[in-house]
């Protein structure tokens, strides 16, 4: 089998802070193949930008401390040095940030800022790189990019900046391109056009993309594999069709719980998980999730479960309930009220 583009061992990514060591990041692991679409789902603070902000060596915080190792291409970007690491960001890995007014500089013009880029990665003459520019405004989308690549940012609107920032992501053809929340504040169209440009991007670079969201509905029809995270950990793993039909951890349930379904019968109301995320300097004994799951019994309290695969190949979660617990359990927490009438 061919070697995973981007493996991640045992990644934990702590904070120093007044009131103790905060540990956003605590042991994760997981790879990325060639062309393959990962989706990292999860609550806020769940630990899923922190966890590949960290694959980009993007915080430089003086009180963060790393343990684990991150490899992409044969190469573990933890021991590589920052001039080094400069040359891998942008060119091999791109990200889109969630919030493009504040990743774009507002005194430069969009065409200036993509242009820098290509400069610095590549040996252009003069005026390649503006052509490149209005080519990639092109791709995205953006109407008369010709004129509008001597635009400012605060002269686009929401959508048209987040298409900014992938045509900036796209410049250099990553070959991983992580895309953190980038259907954040957009409205459903738009929404569903930056998701056909992302496929895009796979089908016609052969690019591999994470793509971090907290909507497993964003990633219905993109992802080949879905994470589920929750306090730092990935709870569940697997392919879509795993997550979507077989979902073995209750904290999926709930979240699956909480979108709408259209392969399902309307029900009157959506569920919700109780409670709020635990503390990442305290955490619950045992389990993390247990002090929000209705399905908790005492081995949750003593013993903190491990991420293994139980029902199929790749399809991994950390549950201590039995599998025929969870799929007589699931469908209740899912759609409590179809389950009634059941």
């Amino acid at each position: 089998m061919a070697e995973p583009l981007l493996s991640v061992n045992d990644l934990k990514v702590s904070f120093r802070t007044e009131d103790g060591i905060v540990r956003a990041v605590d042991g994760v692991s997981f790879t990325v193949d060639e062309g393959e679409v990962v989706g990292i789902v999860g609550e806020s603070g769940s630990g899923k930008s922190v966890t590949m902000m960290s694959v980009m060596r993007l915080i430089t915080d003086p009180n963060v401390i790393y343990q684990g190792e991150i490899v992409y291409k044969g190469r573990n970007l933890m021991q590589v040095s920052r001039d080094t690491m400069r040359g891998v960001r942008g060119e091999e890995i791109a990200m889109i940030f969630q919030d493009p007014m504040t990743s774009l500089n507002p005194v430069y013009t969009i065409g200036w800022q993509i242009e820098e880029q290509l400069n610095e990665h590549y040996d252009l003459k003069k005026g390649q790189a503006r052509r490149r520019a209005i080519e990639l405004l092109t791709q995205v989308g953006i109407p008369k990019p010709a004129e509008r690549v001597d635009d400012y940012p605060h002269q686009f609107s929401g959508g048209m900046r987040q298409r900014v920032m992938i045509a900036l992501a796209l410049s250099c053809n990553p070959d991983l391109l992580i895309a953190d929340e980038p259907t954040t504040a957009l409205d459903v169209t738009i929404q569903a056009q930056i998701l056909e440009l992302i496929k895009n991007l796979k089908r016609d670079f052969g690019s591999a993309v994470v793509l971090i969201t907290h909507d497993l509905g964003v990633v219905a029809d993109i992802a080949d594999r879905i994470l589920v995270m929750y306090a730092g950990r990935i709870v569940e793993e697997g392919n879509k069709e795993q997550i979507f039909y077989d979902p073995q951890h209750p904290y999926t349930w709930g979240l699956l719980g909480s979108i709408a379904r259209l392969d399902r019968p309307k029900a009157r109301r959506l569920t919700a998980i109780a409670g709020q995320p635990p503390s990442l300097i305290n955490r619950p004994q045992g389990c993390s999730f247990r002090p929000r799951c209705p399905q908790a019994f005492d081995r949750c309290r003593a013993e903190d479960p491990k991420l293994t695969a139980k029902v199929g190949d790749g399809h991994l979660d950390a549950c201590h309930l039995s599998i025929e617990d969870k799929r007589a359990r699931r469908d209740a927490t899912i759609n409590p009220e179809l389950a009634e009438t059941a």
